[in-house]
C-alpha cells in the first residue's frame, strides 16, 4: 500500500483569527515546487507492466488488419488487448442508464468512429517496449468519408443542451420587439473546438487482486469513477479503492472516468499484473471530451433610449456521431439583460469526432463571447458608452424566470473595475488612439456571470482526546487550492487552530465529497464539512453540559461556542474547558460525526443564484502587421464568501488568462479531408505563455448572500473567462475599428479588413 499523504502545516505568519477568509498559502504547495506531491503516473508497484494506445488514423469506417504477430514478436511486448483478445466486460459501455453517462470505445468491435480512437493497447516490460510494439501494428482500413465541421450534415434540435436544458426558451414575443426598435443588429458569431490540455495527462496504474481493484488516477470525481467502473466490471463498489490526491488540472476532462483509463484496467485483468498506462499529449484529442465549435446568430433591439426591447441568441453546435451531448452557448443570454423579449434555441450536428463534453465554463464561455460581442456592437449602433449601455439594460431579477437574485453586485463589480482601468476616459470611437510607437490603442470589456451550483457531499469530523481533529471528505484537488481552502472550512467548523486539524482527502474510501466541477466544490464539499464540525462540537458539548464536574454543565439552554480548542458557554464565555479535558473526563480516546451537504430546493426555486464579474481589456494593435497584443486587464468579481483571497485571486486570474485565449489563440485545427486533427500537441495548438500575459489586477466586491448555501460561497473557477474573452475582443474593435466575429482573432483577419 502507498503511504497516506496528510497535509497538516501552513506559514507560522497566517496563523492567526478566524481561519476562513485568510490568504493562506497552499498547504500542498510545498510538496509539489519539490516534487514530492505523487501523481498518478508516478505510482509504480511491484511487477507493473507499461500499457500503449494503438489510436486510429482516419474518422470513420472500419480495422481490417492489425499485425498482432509483429508486435508480439517485439522482445519486451507481453501481450496486445484487441477487439478479438480482451477480458469481457459486464455491462455494454455504449450503454447510457443516466444522463451523466457517455459511451466508451473499449475495443468492443473493429468500427472507428473518430480519429485517435483507441484500437488496440500494446502490454509490454517498458514503456519504450509498448510504444514500438504499438507501432508494429500498422493498422489497415476500410475508409468511409469523414463528416466535420457545423455543416457536415442535416441539423436537428437536440432533446436537451449542456446538463438537462431545455434546447429552446422563450420569454415574449421577439419578433414584435425587433420590429418595434429603433436600433437592431444582426450578427453571427464562431468559436472554435478547444480541447482542455492539462499538463497532467490522464493516466491510471491499476492493479487487480482478485475480484478487488487497486487504482490511481486523476479524477474530480471519486465517487462517480467508482460506480461506472463497477458497472463495467461487474464488481461491488466496495471493491475498488481509488487513489487521487492531486491531479495537475482537469478543467471538466476528469470529472468522468474516461475510455482509456477503463482500457488501463482491462489491460491489468488481461494479463494479470498491476499495469499503467499514460495517454501522449496528442491521444488526449478525441476520447476523453473536448468544448465543441458553435455558430451564433444574435439578434438585438433596443428602443431609442437604448434599452432593449428583444434579445435573441441561437446556437449551433455539434455532437459525435454516436452519443449526445450539446454546449449550451445561447443559454449565456438567459440572466444577464433586461429585455422584454429573449428567446435562446439550440440546434446541432453529428459529426465524426470524439463526444464533446464538459470544459471549463461549458456553454458559458462559447455563449459570452458572442453574446458580449453582440451587446458591445448593439452600443455602438446606439452611440451608447459601452459600459453605460450594459449598466442601462442590467437585469435586476432573472430576465425569464423573474426570481430575484439571491445576491447580486454587478454594479459594483461595473464602478470598481471602471475607476481602477480608468475607463471613463476611453473615448466612444474606434481607431483613436495610439501609443508612443505608434501601435493603436483599444479598451474593451465584458460582462462575467456564472450560475451559483452545489451539488451532494458528505463529510466525517473527529475531535482527539489530545485536542486535534481530523476532517474527512474524498475531496479532489486539481489545482485550484481545495486541500488548503477546504481544511480552513474544516478548521472554523472544528473550532480549531488550522495546524490542529488533519484534513484527509483525494481516496475513494472517505465520504462522498461530490463532484469538483461547476465551480461548485468548495460549496459542496464545504458545507458538508461546516455541517460534520457542528455535529461533532453538538456531540462534544452534549459530553460536558451533561457532566457536574464540567464548569459547562447546565448550559445546554443557553449554548456553547467552540473557539480554540475550547467550549465557551455563551452566556459566561469565562467558563469554558478543552476539548481534551471534556474527552479525558469521559473515558473517550475521539468522538467522531458526520456530516452532509446538498442545495435547498426552496432557495432554488424562490432565487436565481448567480456569480457576476465585469472585466476590463486593453490591446495593442501594430497597423501595418496586425499583431496584437494584449497589455492590460482588471476584473471586479463578486462571488459571495470568500474562503481565501489568495487562492481566489490565483483562480480568477487563471480564468481571465483562458478568456485571453480564447479570443486570440486557441483552436483545434481539423483537416476537413480526413477528420483528424493537425495541431494536437502543445507546440502548435496555441495557448498563453507567460510573454503573452498581460499585468492582471482582480478586485473581488463583498457580497452577502444567504440563500446560496449555509456558507454563503458561490465559487470561482469558471467565471474569469466569461466575461474576458469579450472585453479582449471588444479591445480588438475599438483599436482597429474591425469588429472580428470568428475567434480565435487572427491577424489575417485584421489584415484583410484593413
Amino acid at each position: 500500500m502507498t503511504p497516506e499523504i496528510r497535509l497538516t502545516e501552513s506559514p507560522a505568519h497566517l496563523r492567526h483569527g478566524a481561519n476562513i477568509g485568510q490568504p493562506l498559502t497552499r498547504r500542498d504547495g510545498i510538496l509539489k515546487v519539490t516534487g514530492k506531491a505523487p501523481y498518478a503516473a508516478d505510482r509504480h508497484p511491484r511487477g507493473m507492466l507499461y500499457a500503449v494506445l494503438a489510436v486510429s488514423s482516419i474518422a470513420r469506417g472500419r480495422v481490417t488488419f492489425l499485425d498482432v504477430a509483429a508486435a508480439k514478436s517485439h522482445p519486451g511486448v507481453v501481450d496486445v488487448m484487441t477487439p478479438t483478445h480482451k477480458p469481457p466486460l459486464a455491462e455494454d459501455p455504449d450503454a447510457k442508464t443516466n444522463p451523466f453517462m457517455f459511451r466508451m470505445e473499449l475495443l468492443q468491435s473493429d468500427a472507428v468512429r473518430y480519429a485517435n480512437q483507441p484500437i488496440a493497447v500494446v502490454i509490454a516490460q517498458t514503456l519504450e517496449a509498448a510504444t514500438e510494439g504499438a507501432a508494429l501494428l500498422t493498422p489497415t482500413y476500410e475508409t468511409l468519408s469523414a463528416r466535420v465541421g457545423l455543416d457536415a450534415d442535416e441539423s436537428f434540435v437536440p432533446p436537451a443542451v449542456g446538463p438537462g436544458h431545455p434546447p429552446i426558451v422563450e420569454h415574449g414575443d421577439v419578433e414584435a420587439g425587433l420590429a418595434a426598435a429603433a436600433k437592431a443588429i444582426d450578427a453571427s458569431y464562431e468559436t472554435p473546438a478547444q480541447y482542455h490540455n492539462a499538463m497532467e495527462p490522464h493516466a491510471i496504474v491499476a492493479s487487480w487482486d482478485g475480484d478487488k481493484l487497486s487504482i490511481d488516477t486523476p479524477s474530480q470525481g471519486l465517487a462517480w469513477a467508482q460506480g461506472r467502473i463497477a458497472g463495467l466490471f461487474g464488481i461491488p463498489v466496495e471493491n475498488i479503492h481509488i487513489r487521487s490526491p492531486f491531479l495537475g488540472g482537469g478543467f471538466g476532462s476528469k470529472g468522468l472516468i474516461s475510455g482509456p483509463q477503463i482500457l488501463g484496467i482491462m489491460a491489468a485483468r488481461l494479463v494479470g499484473r498491476p499495469v499503467k498506462l499514460v495517454l501522449r499529449r496528442e491521444h488526449m484529442y478525441g476520447p476523453v471530451g473536448h468544448r465543441a465549435p458553435t455558430r451564433q446568430r444574435l439578434r438585438l433591439g433596443t428602443d431609442g433610449n437604448g434599452l432593449l426591447t428583444a434579445l435573441e441568441h441561437h446556437a449551433k453546435t455539434v455532437t459525435s456521431s454516436f452519443d449526445d451531448f450539446y454546449e449550451s452557448a445561447a443559454d449565456a443570454s438567459h440572466t444577464l439583460y433586461a429585455s422584454r423579449a429573449i428567446r435562446t434555441s439550440h440546434e446541432a450536428v453529428r459529426v465524426d469526432t470524439g463526444t464533446p463534453l464538459f470544459m471549463r465554463a461549458p456553454g458559458e464561455a462559447t455563449g459570452s463571447i458572442a453574446l458580449e460581442s453582440a451587446i458591445d456592437e448593439m452600443a455602438w449602433a446606439c452611440g451608447i458608452d459601452p459600459l453605460q449601455f450594459r449598466i442601462r439594460n442590467d437585469a435586476e431579477v432573472e430576465p425569464i424566470s423573474g426570481k430575484p437574485f439571491s445576491s447580486k453586485a454587478l454594479r459594483e463589480c461595473y464602478t470598481k473595475g471602471a475607476e481602477r482601468f480608468g475607463w471613463w476616459e476611453r473615448p466612444l470611437s474606434p481607431r483613436q488612439v495610439r501609443d508612443e510607437n505608434g501601435f493603436l490603442v483599444g479598451w474593451g470589456m465584458g460582462t462575467a456571470t456564472f450560475p451559483a451550483l452545489m451539488f451532494q457531499a458528505n463529510a466525517r469530523a473527529v475531535l482527539r482526546a489530545d485536542g486535534s481533529g481530523v476532517m474527512e471528505t474524498g475531496a479532489h484537488d486539481m489545482g485550484q487550492g481545495a486541500w488548503t481552502a477546504l481544511a480552513q472550512i474544516a478548521a472554523d467548523g472544528l473550532g480549531l487552530d488550522i495546524d490542529r486539524v488533519e484534513f484527509k482527502a483525494g481516496t475513494s474510501d472517505l465520504p462522498d465529497a461530490g463532484i469538483a466541477g461547476g465551480s461548485a466544490h468548495t460549496a459542496t464539499a464545504g458545507v458538508a464539512i461546516h455541517n460534520a464540525g457542528a455535529a461533532v462540537i453538538a456531540k462534544l458539548a452534549d459530553l460536558a453540559t451533561r457532566d457536574q464536574r464540567s464548569p459547562l454543565f447546565g448550559a445546554g439552554n443557553a449554548g456553547v461556542i467552540a473557539r480554540n480548542g475550547r467550549l465557551h458557554r455563551r452566556d459566561d464565555e469565562t467558563r469554558c474547558e478543552s476539548y481534551a479535558d471534556i474527552l479525558r473526563r469521559a473515558g473517550l480516546a475521539e468522538i467522531e460525526a458526520t456530516g452532509g451537504g446538498a442545495a435547498d430546493p426552496v432557495a432554488q426555486a424562490d432565487y436565481a443564484m448567480h456569480a457576476h464579474g465585469a472585466v476590463f481589456a486593453e490591446v495593442k494593435v501594430d497597423p501595418d502587421l496586425g499583431q496584437i497584443r494584449v497589455t492590460r486587464m482588471v476584473g471586479a468579481f463578486a462571488a459571495g464568501r470568500i474562503i481565501n483571497p489568495k487562492l481566489v485571486r490565483s483562480q480568477l486570474f487563471g480564468g481571465m488568462i483562458w478568456g485571453m485565449s480564447f479570443a486570440l489563440h486557441e483552436e483545434a485545427v481539423m483537416d476537413r479531408r480526413s477528420g483528424r486533427i493537425m495541431n494536437p500537441n502543445l507546440a502548435e495548438y496555441h495557448v498563453p505563455v507567460n510573454a503573452d500575459v498581460p499585468s492582471l489586477d482582480v478586485l473581488t466586491v463583498d457580497e452577502h448572500d444567504p440563500h446560496v448555501n449555509p456558507l454563503g460561497i458561490k465559487g470561482v473557477g469558471e467565471i474569469g473567462i466569461t466575461g474576458s474573452a469579450g472585453a479582449v475582443a471588444n479591445a480588438v474593435w475599438h483599436a482597429t475599428g474591425v469588429r472580428v466575429r470568428r475567434f480565435p482573432i487572427r491577424i489575417s483577419d485584421l489584415l484583410m479588413a484593413g
